[in-house]
């Protein structure tokens, strides 16, 4: 006794409509949850007061100032080639060290610029220079 649909062959089809519920399903959860994985998060960063560094020797240090005239120590160099002076720098390709000295009123992305050049010149370790926070009681 077999059973058969109408013409004698037995029935071969696959229900696909419960996969095709389930991938419609996964498609709206992957379509509500990805706008929440790419959007930043907000972050209140910690306040700190950072303890002065203590050195016996004087620091190469780059400054930067307000209408963005750039020191090497002492001397004035012009902004275009701070790349170039660096990687002319006996000291810096030595000691591979810098300190950076830039005015606060300057935007954002001149000091990362700055920072930039300074690596392309071979300065494997940046530091910057920060006016200690004054206390409330001053």
């Amino acid at each position: 006794m077999s059973f058969s649909s109408g013409g004698g062959k037995s029935m071969a089809d696959i229900n696909v409509t419960p996969l095709v519920d389930v991938m419609l399903v996964l498609l709206i959860i992957f379509m509500v949850t990805a706008p929440l994985i790419t959007t930043g998060v907000k972050i209140d960063l910690p306040r700190a007061n950072a303890p002065q560094i203590e050195s016996t020797e004087k620091k190469l240090t780059l400054s930067i100032t307000r209408d963005r005239k750039v020191f090497l120590d002492a001397a004035e160099i012009a902004y275009d080639d701070i790349e170039a002076k660096l990687k002319a720098n006996a000291r810096v390709q030595s000691e591979k060290e810098l300190f950076l000295d830039a005015d606060r009123s300057l935007p954002y992305g001149v000091v990362v610029d700055v920072m930039a050049k300074a690596k392309r010149a071979g300065v494997a370790s940046l530091g910057m220079i920060t006016e200690p926070e004054k206390s409330a009681e001053n």
